[in-house]
């Protein structure tokens, strides 16, 4: 099979000439050309190989051989609409329900995570007869119309950004950057109170809340990570309220998190969604998404009187791909691997914090990470140029790394879960170099530090004492983790 039809500068004419201009692209001033792609690693026209550590898509590797076959040998059969009986669609949501909570039981499947979310706010608005939707501060859950309202992290970039009435804006719950910080006794009652306050002030101007949505780990909002027990008080508050609350897992679904098969499981066994969005990895490429909920949910749903219909959600091709996925995930114990050398890799990432001033914060679960590069440790102020000049020097270094946040200065961990321990080590090499260079030619050392290292002293002592820690990537735990899972899949 040729992998490549036209040479690179043709390919970026062409591009320039017929793609819609605000479709970006990674690397704009020297974009990568890529044609093909194995595991964790990606290659361009000139067979060069790109370490991925950004493609959450790709979730069990790129071009894995079972998920290929597995739709390659369907599409063989058959392809059609989900009104025709077919074992594939309820075996599938069969497998992906005992993943969950028991409650989250009925299944609708779509293509994208935009889809997933829109067709949740749908549910949402007529299970509760309610319209108005509280979402956090620099979320994102999707591109279309419905979505862009909810998602801040889209809204703001416009020259005049206006709320719709009918959306309110929480603070997000970042401990490192956020309104209430790790000296905080109790940031998780402080930023559900937010929620509550948004409640009784929508309230009082005759308003009702139909549901909280929040993505369980913020990704582009900067690898967030909210404190233990927030989504359950702040559920108590919505559903009080006679909202409920969705969950947006298309980010960080199926195993990344390590400890569990589902982000929100981190909150605790006590915190149970009504509805739960999930997208990107399911199909390890392929484009299918899922919306679960409740029997309650689904059967007010039904009550509107209007059928539900998805031309392509349910496949017979997609929902074989979900199954191999899952399958994948299970006989390779990827996220049992998430969690081993998402530990490892949070392990060097933390050494290397202790040698540069450059790094402000290290925060994640599994194999979803965050590096938060700032100017002064103690102002916090983002490194926002600093951070687009390490992934660019990296990308000279054939390693693809992205950064994010409402102030592009975190640099973001979510590679293909067959990510090895070599990998962290060669990404963490690479960094400890180009840290060096840059706070050389800023003047910045280890000199400035006893303030420094006072500080980041006191926030670990207020982290252990105010029991904040929510992944065991962050905790002493991993340090016993043995340096395994070396094995990695290239062909």
């Amino acid at each position: 099979m040729a992998t490549e039809i036209f040479n690179k500068q043709k390919t970026i004419d062409l591009r320039k000439k017929h793609i819609g201009p605000s479709c970006k692209i990674f690397f704009g001033h020297d974009p990568i050309k890529i044609v093909r792609a194995s595991g964790q690693y990606m290659y361009n026209e000139k067979n060069e190989q790109y370490l991925d550590c950004i493609n959450n898509v790709a979730h069990v590797g790129h071009s894995h051989p079972e998920v290929v076959r597995a739709g390659a040998e369907q599409m063989k059969l058959l392809n059609t609409n989900s009104r025709f009986l077919h074992d594939n669609l309820v075996q599938y949501a069969q497998r992906l329900q005992a993943t969950l909570p028991q409650k989250l039981s009925v299944c609708y499947f779509v293509n994208s995570g935009s889809e997933a979310n829109d067709l949740a706010l749908r549910l949402a608005w007529q299970h509760t007869g309610h319209k108005d939707i509280i979402t956090l501060d620099h979320a994102y859950h999707g591109h279309v119309s419905s979505l862009i309202q909810i998602s801040p992290y889209k809204f703001h970039q416009l020259p005049q950004p206006q709320n719709s009435e009918h959306v309110h804006v929480a603070p997000s719950p970042d401990i490192y950057r956020g309104k209430y910080r790790e000296d905080h006794p109790d940031p998780a009652t402080a930023y559900a109170d937010e929620v509550k306050d948004i409640i009784g002030k929508a309230h009082a101007k005759g308003r009702k809340i139909a549901a909280f949505i929040a993505e369980s780990l913020q990704s582009c909002g900067g690898q967030v990570i909210p404190p233990v027990g927030y989504f359950q008080k702040v559920a108590q508050h919505v559903r009080n309220a006679g909202g409920i609350f969705i969950v947006d897992e298309v980010q960080v679904g199926f195993g990344r998190v390590g400890t569990h098969f589902w982000a929100f499981q981190l909150q605790g066994e006590d915190f149970v969604p009504d509805i739960v969005t999930m997208g990107k990895p399911i199909g390890n490429g392929h484009p299918m998404s899922c919306v679960v909920t409740t029997k309650e949910v689904a059967e007010s749903f039904m009550a509107s009187g209007m059928e539900y219909f998805n031309t392509f959600g349910g496949n017979p091709v997609s929902c074989a791909i979900g199954l191999a996925v899952l399958d994948v995930i299970k006989k390779e114990d990827l996220q049992g691997n998430a969690l081993r050398v998402g530990g490892y890799l949070t392990e060097q990432l933390e050494k290397l914090k202790e040698r540069h001033p450059l790094i402000g914060d290290i925060r994640g679960c599994g194999l979803f990470i965050g590096v938060e590069l700032v100017k002064d440790q103690i102002k916090r102020t983002p490194a926002t140029a600093e951070a687009q000049d390490v992934i660019y020097r990296l990308k000279e270094q054939r390693i693809l790394l992205s950064t994010d946040g409402p102030n592009r200065n975190v640099l973001k961990f979510k590679p293909p879960m067959c990510f090895t321990t070599e990998d962290s080590d060669l990404v963490v090499d690479k960094m400890d170099q180009i840290l060096t260079d840059i706070e050389k030619a800023l003047d910045l050392g280890l000199a400035a530090s006893k303030d420094t290292q006072d500080m980041q002293s006191k926030r670990k002592g207020f982290l252990e004492d105010n029991g904040h820690e929510l992944c065991p990537n962050g905790t002493s735990d991993l340090h016993h983790i043995p340096k395994s899972n070396k094995k990695q899949r290239t062909k």
